[in-house]
């Protein structure tokens, strides 16, 4: 797995453009090489504002939007359309306004679905689409995302992957469902770590001083089980991209400029 690197922003807005940036010539750049790209999304306040921030680039035209597959590293298991749901954000911040291919939107099945209230049913779904989209060359049954987006939780949460609980300890199954999850809902789906280590590029997104702590911890070489965020790593890369607030208690040491 490759090592962290970080790039740290002065605020938060700053960091969604520049992410949205960084994403839309990581995307370009796939679509140009293997004629498509490969992208998983992250909730929360970062990865929303950074899809707001790509909705509002104008570079957003340079992709091939068409070209695109869609995923989620978690999703609240709710019902369909409920503003909880990841993908509910996702399409309010940028997918509602961009050309996307339906087919290639791959969203977590919801508690209203085919699979009702069973959510280790619905995370067997979610693998099996996974696996069906996995071609010979990739890893663990699970496609070479280009880009893996995670949001870092202040307690060092990543998708849905809490400190202890079994899903952080899952080293077979690439979806689990999660039940009793210390963040409200309880009920969730989520990509475990070998899922998330198939990636070609992991991103993780950290802003405000809630988050400096987790960022302290998981960049301190704390172990995954009690720190999820330390083992989401990508196979070429693992970026740290932060605001000034969320670095503030990093060792300058840390953090030089990562290459582009």
């Amino acid at each position: 797995m490759s090592t962290p690197q970080l790039v740290v922003h002065h605020d938060k807005e700053l960091m969604a453009q520049a992410a949205a940036a960084r994403l839309i010539t990581k995307i370009v750049d796939a679509q140009a090489s293997r004629g498509q790209a490969s992208v998983v999304l992250t909730g929360g306040r970062n990865g929303n504002g950074l899809l707001a921030a790509l909705a509002a680039a104008p570079a957003r035209d340079a992709v091939d939007w068409a070209r695109l597959d869609l995923w989620w590293g978690d999703e609240r298991f709710v019902p369909e359309g409920d503003p909880e749901r990841n993908v509910t954000q996702a399409r309010e911040a940028l997918l509602d306004s961009v050309p996307v291919d339906p087919k290639r939107v791959h969203a977590m099945p919801a508690s209203d679905g085919p699979y009702g209230a069973d959510v280790e049913a619905a995370a067997a779904a979610y693998a099996e689409e996974l696996a069906r989209a996995a071609g010979p060359e990739n890893h663990d049954n699970v496609p070479a995302f280009d880009v893996l987006m995670l949001g870092v939780g202040p307690d060092t949460h990543v998708a849905s992957l809490f400190p202890e609980l079994p899903a952080v300890r899952e080293t077979e199954r690439t979806v689990v469902g999660v039940r009793g999850a210390p963040k409200p809902p309880p009920t969730r789906v989520t990509l475990t770590l070998p899922a998330i280590r198939a990636a070609r590029e992991v991103w993780l997104l950290a802003a405000g001083e809630d988050k400096a702590q987790a960022a302290a911890i998981a960049l301190s070489g704390a172990g995954e089980i009690q720190a999820p965020a330390a083992g989401a790593r990508g196979r070429s890369r693992t970026l740290w991209l932060l605001d000034t607030a969320a670095a503030s208690r990093l060792p300058r040491s840390l953090y030089p400029p990562a290459s582009a």
